[in-house]
C-alpha cells in the first residue's frame, strides 16, 4: 500500500498539462494532499503550498508522489537529488513513469539505507492473459478521445461519483498511472506486453451482475500516432455497450505531435464505433464530454449548445457542470 498523505512533486514540469497525474491527485483526492514541490524553472502550479522536504514531513507527509507525466516517461537527472533527500528524510517515493524508480542505483541506496520504499505503479503484477472476445455479463462505458489528456479519466471518476450519488451498481476501472494512484489498483495498460493488452483489460473487467457498470478509463487516442496502441486494446477489451467522446476544443495540434490536427468529434464517431462494434455490435455513442477548463464560462455554454445541436447527443464538461447527463445518457441504453 502507498502511504498517505502525500506530497506532489511537479519537478522542472515544462507545462500545467506535463503534471496531469499531480493534477488529477489534487482534484479526486484532495483530502490525501499536504502541498507540492517545485523546482527552478517548474511551470505548473497544482495552486497549493509549496513545501520543502523537511516541511513536507512535518505536515505528516508519508510519500513523495512524481505528479510528472513527460513524454516517454523519463526521471530526469536533475530530479534525484529532490528524490534522494525525501528518502533520507523518511519518506517512501511513488512513480508512474516508464522509468523506473527501481533502476535508480541511487534511489534504491538511499531506500535501502533509509528504510524507504519505491513504488512503480507502472509494473504489471499479472500474468494476464491473451484476450478471448467472449461476452461478458455487466455493462461497460469506454471514454474514447480526440486526443491524449483530454479529460478521459475526469469522465469516468464524474460518471462514477454520480452512479453512487444514485445508489447505481458501478466501478471505475483505472488503466493508467493516474487513475492507479487515485484508486489504489488496476492495471498500467500501456506498460503491459502488446499482446496481452486487451487480455488485460477483459481481466479487469469481468463478467457481473446485469445492472454493474464498469466505467473504463480511457487511454490515448485512435487518432494519436504514438499511443494509437493502447486506445485500441480498451476498445476491443473493453468490449463497450457505451462509449463516449472525449475532446479540448481549444487545441490546434494532437499533444505531442505538432504536425497533426486533432480530428473533429464526427471523425471520432465514425472510426470507434465500428471498431467497438466488432466485440459489441449493441455498442452505442451516448454522449460528449468536453474539457472546458480553458473557457470562460460562457464560452463553455455557447460551445456545448452549439456541439449539441450539431452532435445530436448530450454535450457537458463533467468536472465543470457535473456528470447527471452523461449518467442519464448511460441509463437510456
Amino acid at each position: 500500500m502507498i502511504e498517505k498523505p502525500y506530497l506532489l512533486f511537479l519537478g522542472d514540469a515544462p507545462d500545467q498539462l506535463a503534471a496531469k497525474v499531480a493534477q488529477g491527485i489534487k482534484d479526486w483526492r484532495p483530502e490525501d494532499v499536504v502541498g507540492q514541490f517545485r523546482m527552478e524553472g517548474c511551470k505548473a502550479d497544482m495552486g497549493l503550498q509549496d513545501m520543502t522536504i523537511a516541511q513536507a514531513v512535518e505536515a505528516g507527509a508519508r510519500t513523495l508522489v512524481v505528479g510528472v507525466a513527460n513524454r516517454g516517461g523519463h526521471i530526469s537527472d536533475a530530479w534525484i537529488s529532490v528524490l534522494t533527500e525525501a528518502l533520507q528524510a523518511g519518506m517512501d517515493i511513488a512513480s508512474g513513469l516508464h522509468n523506473l524508480l527501481s533502476d535508480e542505483g541511487a534511489l534504491v541506496a538511499a531506500a535501502q539505507m533509509h528504510g524507504g520504499t519505491l513504488h512503480d505503479v507502472r509494473i504489471p503484477t499479472v500474468a494476464y492473459p491473451i484476450a478471448s472476445g467472449k461476452k461478458r455479463t455487466g455493462k461497460r462505458c469506454l471514454a474514447v478521445g480526440t486526443d491524449c489528456s483530454v479529460g478521459k479519466m475526469y469522465t469516468a471518476i464524474a460518471i462514477e461519483r454520480e452512479m453512487h450519488k444514485r445508489n447505481m451498481n458501478a466501478t471505475f476501472r483505472a488503466t493508467g498511472q493516474t487513475g492507479i494512484l487515485i484508486t489504489g489498483g488496476g492495471v498500467p495498460l500501456d506498460a503491459v506486453i502488446a499482446d496481452f493488452m486487451a487480455g488485460a483489460v477483459e481481466y479487469l473487467t469481468p463478467d457481473n451482475d446485469p445492472d454493474h457498470w464498469d466505467i473504463i478509463e480511457g487511454q490515448g487516442s485512435l487518432f494519436h500516432a504514438s499511443y494509437s496502441g493502447v486506445t485500441m486494446a480498451l476498445v476491443h477489451g473493453g468490449q463497450p455497450d457505451a462509449l463516449i467522446l472525449c475532446h479540448e476544443p481549444t487545441r490546434d495540434h494532437m499533444r505531442g505531435l505538432p504536425d497533426y490536427k486533432l480530428p473533429t468529434l464526427e471523425q471520432l464517431r465514425d472510426t470507434a464505433l465500428p471498431l467497438a462494434q466488432v466485440v459489441n455490435p449493441a455498442c452505442k455513442v451516448v454522449a460528449i464530454s468536453v474539457n472546458t477548463a480553458k473557457m470562460g464560462e460562457e464560452e463553455a455554454r455557447e460551445y456545448l449548445s452549439d456541439l449539441e445541436l450539431r452532435m445530436g447527443l448530450p454535450a457537458v464538461d463533467p468536472y465543470r457542470q457535473g456528470a447527471a447527463r452523461l449518467v442519464d445518457a448511460l441509463e437510456a441504453i
